[in-house]
């Protein structure tokens, strides 16, 4: 018999041994001490893993007793704020360990992550963990974690910190601002409603924000900015916030300028951006004059943007594109005699087809050439638009389509 066996070490030992050299490492003297602190943690941490994980299924009395121990003791915390300091694998591991417990679900309920809501500097913490390259990879991974979690999301959204993503995207390496961008993304993207209720909010403040990103020296930063624009006001969600900006002359000035940037891919990412503009059947007086204004040189661009991409989509979206620039509406046959605005939303999908807008495509059509271009808004007192003929057309009532 062995009388010198080692006793195996439970959960909350685990987690306690763990805390207890983490603060070791502030306390000890670089060298000898410091190393010995550095290698308990990376087997502390080895050890925890085998609990979450274990040979088969995990044993769930032992995680939640190791779950208990770590919110009782702030280990998350600690992990986040400290864990420059750790080993390399032991950093990855800290990882592992960290979204592990976010994950673990009791029934509807989601233990960690009500623990992290009542305390939120483990999430502004991650965060903050751009501003160290050594370890930004690593919190970068638990913030994006955190943030799949809705009320972690909205803490981090309704909170200050929130826009210090613009200054981590703009001033570090490229693997960081890559890194710090999808998780901005991430922030924007996964829980729509909420996001949208934020974005009618705070429209100002956002939108000032973001729009130093649109305009970055920076290439990468621009394009993924315009396209992460572009996904934000084309989703249904966002409706309100894209309405508030297609009424914004500064913001089609801006994509107007954008569409003449040096780099065809930022050009069409503007593209993208702008066409939601033309294709408002509700645009603002200033919205329409400045589309009339630039109305031949518009027309003249949209010819042969991107003519050197294959794709009928793309090809197809330039020439209703230049129809809505110049006639301000298409038409689609629903009876013999009645023709009415085609729905705008279903186009502002680029794999769409748009409908036929000539004789050809759809009989008894009105010539559109013959076509004074009107406002797509109703006259005061009218429920329907009138197309106005220079061949003595007979009126055609054309009812107000909705966006």
């Amino acid at each position: 018999m062995n009388f010198f066996k080692t006793k195996q070490r439970t959960p909350p030992d685990l987690v306690r041994g763990l805390r207890d050299n983490i603060l070791r490492l502030d306390s000890a003297p670089p060298g000898e001490a410091r190393k010995k602190a550095n290698e308990e943690i990376s087997k502390h941490l080895q050890q925890i893993k085998g609990v979450l994980y274990g040979d088969g299924d995990p044993v769930p009395e032992l995680l939640a007793q190791l779950a208990q121990e770590t919110y009782s003791t702030d280990l998350l915390y600690l992990l986040v704020v400290h864990i420059a300091r750790f080993d390399f694998e032991a950093r990855k591991d800290a990882v592992q360990v960290f979204n592990n417990l976010l994950r673990r679900q009791i029934g509807a309920r989601w233990p960690t992550v009500e623990y992290i809501s009542s305390k939120r500097e483990v999430l502004f913490a991650a965060l903050a963990g751009y501003e160290n390259e050594d370890v930004a990879l690593n919190t970068g991974m638990i913030l994006r974690e955190m943030i799949r979690h809705e009320p972690l999301c909205k803490i981090l959204l309704y909170s200050d910190e929130f826009y210090k993503f613009p200054h981590y995207i703009e001033t570090t390496t490229f693997g960081i601002s890559c890194d710090a961008y999808s998780s901005l993304k991430e922030t924007l993207t996964r829980h729509k409603p909420m996001v949208a209720e934020y974005l009618d909010k705070n429209y100002d403040r956002f939108f000032n924000s973001f729009t130093m990103l649109i305009l970055s020296n920076n290439y990468v930063t621009k394009r993924q900015s315009l396209k992460l624009l572009g996904e934000i006001l084309l989703d249904r969600a966002n409706f309100n916030v894209m309405t508030r900006y297609i009424a914004n002359e500064a913001n089609l000035k801006m994509m107007m300028n954008l569409l003449r940037d040096k780099s065809k891919n930022i050009q069409f990412e503007a593209f993208h951006v702008f066409k939601v503009f033309v294709a408002n059947p509700k645009k603002p007086p200033q919205i329409e004059s400045i589309l009339r204004r630039n109305r031949d040189k518009l027309l003249v661009f949209l010819k042969n943007f991107h003519n050197d991409k294959d794709g009928a989509s793309l090809t197809s979206l330039s020439s209703h594109m230049s129809t809505l620039v110049d006639y301000h509406y298409i038409f689609d046959q629903t009876s013999n005699s009645r023709y009415v605005l085609a729905p705008l939303w279903p186009l502002l999908d680029t794999g769409l087809t748009c409908p036929p807008t000539g004789r050809e495509a759809v009989p008894h059509c009105p010539d559109p050439g013959a076509l004074t271009p009107s406002p797509l808004a109703a006259p005061h007192g009218s429920d329907t638009l009138t197309a106005h003929s220079h061949h003595n057309t007979p009126r055609t009532p054309i009812s107000t389509p909705t966006l």
